[in-house]
């Protein structure tokens, strides 16, 4: 059995993971730290397990093996460096830190003390993910030259989210870093190769003290152009990607939760639209985790991507403060 400290219940997504924790055969939470002291005590009194007002404290218990880390995210590079140090394997929310230099000690740390590390980043495995990887791979499209990937919803104008999601000294950023990180990572992934600039325009529709409306643009070598868009302010907008290439396009919910494609390397998929099976989902990024600890091998395409969306997202905060184009060559690991 793995047992799970767990740091923090700032995050929205902090009892998901509570409850995947459950319902593994193989992990238990044993201990809750939280900065919000009567936040963490109450979670830990209604689980039934230990509350350390101190991260050290619950840190060096030698009866946690793990951590999963859903404090604010100004806090990560902090606590996951006490983790490694520790010798507690670490699953976290994105983003795993906001900049490249907090990304690198953090992997440093775990790399030196030999802990496993994983990164929620869900949609790497969603089923019209690995199928859009499938036809991507068969080069179906030609060359990829526009990849645009959309989520959105009403958490701002309809008063759902929390109101610590716009707090910029905690979250660091507003509806990109958050919800954005999503279309981030999967643009990226779909662009098949290397990000030179990110430019990106930011929105404060609701007057919030970060943006509420996001829109990056990510350009290539090759010419080829990711477009990310994400917000708070939108009731019916739905998760949304459409992938361009020279010999033909893929379209997945628009707004439909179908995957579409037509193109002209295929007979049947030349003359018109044709939806295409869409495979159920591998095993979420919690159980990679778990699988990499009792196996000992560790999660490189998770932390590749994971380490790729700090850095679109450190040049995209940047580009929105400075209005300009930010070369990810200028970022300081």
């Amino acid at each position: 059995m793995i047992r799970i400290g767990k740091i923090s219940y700032w995050h929205v997504h902090a009892w998901d993971y509570t409850k995947q924790a459950g319902a593994h055969s193989d992990t238990e939470i044993v201990a809750v730290w939280d900065e919000n002291q009567e936040r963490g005590k109450e979670a830990a009194d209604q689980q039934g397990v230990a509350f350390y007002a101190s991260l050290d404290e619950m840190l060096a218990q030698d009866d946690i093996d793990a951590v999963i880390v859903d404090a604010p995210t100004y806090m990560h590079r902090d606590v996951m460096l006490k983790a490694a140090a520790a010798g507690k394997h670490i699953f976290t929310e994105k983003v795993l830190a906001p900049t490249l230099h907090e990304v690198n000690e953090i992997l440093d740390a775990v790399d030196r003390n030999k802990v496993k590390l994983t990164v929620s980043l869900p949609r790497l495995n969603d089923g019209y993910t690995l199928a859009i990887r499938d036809i991507l791979d068969q080069e179906l499209l030609g060359q990829v030259t526009q990849v645009r990937v959309r989520l959105s919803h009403n958490g701002a104008t309809a008063g759902w989210l929390p109101s610590s999601f716009y707090k910029l000294e905690d979250c660091l950023g507003g509806a990109l870093i958050d919800l954005g990180c999503h279309p981030m990572y999967l643009t990226r992934l779909f662009l098949q190769q290397d990000v030179e600039e990110v430019k990106a325009e930011f929105g404060y529709v609701t007057g919030k003290e970060v943006e509420d409306n996001a829109v990056a643009t990510l350009s290539t070598p090759s010419g080829a152009i990711g477009i990310v868009e994400a917000g708070f302010v939108n009731n019916f907008s739905p998760f949304s990607v459409e992938i361009h290439g020279t010999e033909g396009s893929i379209l997945y919910g628009t707004p439909d939760e179908k995957l579409l494609i037509r193109t002209s390397r295929k007979e049947e998929y030349k003359d018109a639209w044709v939806e295409l099976p869409v495979p159920g989902p591998r095993e979420s990024a919690f159980e990679q985790w778990i699988s990499h600890i009792q196996q000992d091998t560790t999660a490189d395409e998770n932390v590749a991507y994971a380490v790729e969306l700090t850095k679109l997202m450190e040049a995209a905060n940047q580009s929105a403060r400075e209005h300009r184009g930010i070369r990810l060559s200028e970022l300081q690991g």
